[in-house]
């Protein structure tokens, strides 16, 4: 105990002093870190000509004495928000992937200048409404959105009124991303299906405009045809869908003749309501099925040990999102911060087949 007191004042010690009654500025932290004003202010906004450690020094310092900044004034002064919004769909994967992303953002935006605000829309109303309103409002400096289609009327919005933004998705225009390998993911979810004896693979894919399910299709046509194997697109239900409608669909695919033998599902939440559907009507997953999936939290073998899975890092997305739309913001001129993470095929199974 008299260690971790020592150590707990030790580490107060080296923290310089501030007076508790001082409303904490940027004056505060450049005289806490000694550095300047302006070197300070651009550590909190990530600028690229600042180093690593003095940006962690002067975030520590900033998070310590409780600094936020007067958005107000900062407005008046800069005609900046110093707000970054990120625009979600309510019907999104909000158990796994969704507050992974917003976790990381957050999380990254942490003793920045930047503070960040969800805008969430409905499925029942044009996404372009938040964008419209963000960029007409000034009501913040950037925005990140996922869910993408390749000729995105929000991409061709922003772009065409320069207004800074980033997305988790590529469209067919050429602007800051990160990015996900749903290509790549369809052809080894499919190839992990093929390697364990199944033949007649269904895709329960995400709504059929997204870019992403666009690529998944492609990739695990490409790995099916690839061994002789057939595919089906599963009708009725998509991968956002709500889990009754996902519950009342799989089943019908997976009894009868030439019933299928192995799904590919993107989505936890669509896995988790899609196996105890099968199993309602006798069949078993490893035995009858077998089911391949993405996730962000590893998870799902805990929930079936069975499941074939593939991660994905939505925690590297975000920050690597967040730090591209801030460069952006900073750099309106630069060549866009782009990223795609290329899944592998998990250890274990890069050789021969998979004997169940």
């Amino acid at each position: 105990m008299d260690d971790l007191d020592n150590s707990q004042s030790a580490a107060t010690s080296d923290f310089p002093h501030h007076d508790p009654d001082e409303r904490p500025t940027l004056k505060t932290i450049a005289r806490l870190a000694g550095l300047a004003v302006p070197t300070v202010s651009r550590a909190l906004n990530d600028a690229p000509d600042i180093g690593d450690e003095t940006k962690r020094r002067v975030r520590e310092i900033a998070t310590r004495i409780g600094y936020r900044p007067n958005r107000a004034g900062v407005r008046l002064r800069t005609g900046k928000t110093n707000v970054i919004s990120l625009v979600l769909s309510t019907e999104h994967d909000m158990m796994n992937h969704t507050a992974r992303l917003i976790a990381s953002i957050a999380g990254t935006l942490r003793g920045s200048a930047y503070h960040l605000i969800i805008t969430p829309y409905f499925p029942s109303e044009d996404p372009m409404d938040p964008v419209r309103y963000i960029v007409e409002s000034g009501s913040a400096d950037g925005i990140i959105m996922n869910q993408t289609e390749p000729r995105d009327r929000r991409v061709a919005y922003l772009l065409e009124r320069d207004f800074p933004f980033v997305t988790h998705g590529r469209t067919e225009w050429e602007h800051p991303y990160a990015d996900f390998d749903n290509g790549a993911f369809g052809d080894i979810a499919a190839e992990m299906l093929i390697r364990r004896g199944r033949r007649r693979l269904g895709l329960l894919r995400p709504p059929p405009l997204q870019s992403y399910s666009i690529h998944l299709h492609e990739g695990a046509r490409i790995a099916a045809a690839r061994h002789g194997c057939s595919l089906t697109v599963i009708e009725g239900a998509t991968s956002d869908s709500p889990s009754k409608e996902i519950e009342a669909v799989i089943p019908r695919y997976l009894r009868g003749p030439g019933a299928l033998d192995g799904l590919i599902i993107p989505s936890a939440t669509a896995v988790m309501a899609a196996i105890p559907a099968a199993e309602d009507v006798g069949l078993e997953i490893g035995r009858d099925f077998d089911v391949a999936a993405k996730e962000a939290i590893p998870f799902l073998t805990r929930f079936r040990r069975p499941i074939l899975t593939v991660g994905e890092d939505v925690g590297e997305a975000g920050v690597f999102l967040t730090r591209a739309l801030m460069h952006r913001i900073a750099n309106p001129g630069a060549a866009p911060m782009q990223h795609l993470d290329v899944p592998v095929l998990p250890a274990g199974l890069g050789a021969g087949p998979i004997l169940r």
